[in-house]
């Protein structure tokens, strides 16, 4: 799976990447993380606030860091 963090780099993206590194390890899930730093390609994704994040090309939760069930639920699909 193909994580991508969606966000200039700022402290709740920093966060975000944290947490989704987190529940990722937590979950025993494998996963490769990018992060989509330029506004143009951010937007791409339909993100109109920061940060997000998306996998395989599904935008998750822009804005906010989900709680870990949250990202179980998603990740089932």
């Amino acid at each position: 799976m193909i994580i991508k963090i969606l966000g200039p780099g700022c402290a709740n993206c920093v966060n975000l990447e944290r947490v989704t590194r987190e529940a990722v390890a937590d979950l025993g899930i494998d996963a490769q993380f990018e992060k989509v730093t330029d506004y143009p390609a951010i937007m791409g994704y339909g993100v109109m606030s920061t940060p997000g994040w998306s996998w395989t090309r599904r935008l998750s939760c822009p804005g906010a860091s989900p709680p870990l069930p949250r990202y179980a639920s998603c990740w089932s699909h």
